[in-house]
């Protein structure tokens, strides 16, 4: 049904829908006739959620920076989980990954080849040597969020230590990509470009997504795009950008017999740094990283 200039909005503001979303669907609706693919109202977050997303990114940031004191040589991947989890519940929130589609844990340790999705067991002690991603998402009063870091343990090679800086490189490239009435391309193009320029490839297969109201929401976010390609980048839009760089190939395999580890297809270290960003009519807004 077409909404009236005086209807409530479909954004659920209570505003009225002229001096709200009217003008937003007018532009969009243009870009439309112009041949962009542009988000549904599914993708936009009103005010209130994006203050209740923009809290549960406050608290998975605060996990991250509790956890980093704790990331070092000689700690199990199980005792990180258990940090993660109890800090979660502590602070009055749910660890998202418990159970989610059967993931047994709390949080994602994924080390050296592991490219994401590494299961926490108190038998994996961190080494000196390892490079190792900790993905933390986080459940407050209903509304996600989701970022992960990278950690180098003890004495790291330096081949290790540089795909780490470059696959972060990767991310805040990807960052600075997100126009408002830009294009989701643009952001794949940009992380894709700086990896290969240094000799490393992007896994094609798991992206980021949208993110806030549910775990994983549209839109599908790609690390490889064409610039002026894929979704138009509409102001209220949430999602996560999380490249997956690899030293070697960019084929993965998943674990059949846990279900859930991704690895390098030739057993190469992966990287992978993630932020939630929101966007804005001025330009974005990291709300966890």
């Amino acid at each position: 049904m077409k909404l009236g200039r005086n209807d409530l909005c479909w954004c659920k503001s209570g505003r009225k829908y002229k001096s709200c979303h009217l003008a937003f669907d007018e532009k969009l609706n243009a870009l439309a006739l112009a041949g962009k693919l542009i988000p549904n109202h599914d993708m936009i977050k009103n005010e209130v959620q994006i203050a209740g997303i923009r809290e549960a990114g406050k608290l998975n940031t605060e996990i991250l920076d509790m956890i980093s004191e704790h990331v070092k040589e000689g700690i199990s991947t199980g005792e990180i989980n258990r940090l993660v989890h109890e800090y979660t519940i502590a602070h009055g929130a749910v660890p998202a990954p418990l159970n989610y589609e059967g993931f047994p844990k709390s949080v994602c340790t994924s080390i050296d080849d592991v490219v994401c999705h590494g299961i926490p067991d108190d038998n994996r002690i961190l080494k000196s040597g390892e490079i190792v991603n900790i993905d933390v998402t986080t459940i407050l009063n209903g509304y996600y969020g989701d970022a992960s870091r990278m950690y180098c343990i003890g004495e790291v090679s330096e081949e290790k230590k540089r795909l780490v800086q470059v696959t972060k490189e990767c991310l805040d490239l990807g960052l600075a990509a997100v126009k408002p009435w830009g294009h989701l391309g643009d952001v794949g193009y940009a992380i894709n470009t700086h990896a290969r320029k240094n000799g490393y490839t992007v896994v094609e297969e798991i992206g980021g997504h949208g993110v806030g109201i549910d775990f994983h929401e549209e839109p599908w976010v790609s690390h490889i795009g064409q610039p002026d390609t894929d979704i138009v980048l509409a102001p209220g839009m949430i999602f996560t950008i999380e490249p997956m760089v690899n030293m070697g190939t960019a084929d993965v395999w998943q674990d059949e017999e846990d279900g859930w580890t991704v690895r390098t297809d030739d057993g190469e270290p992966s990287a992978q740094w993630e932020y939630t960003i929101l966007v804005t009519e001025q330009g974005t807004e990291i709300l966890t990283r």
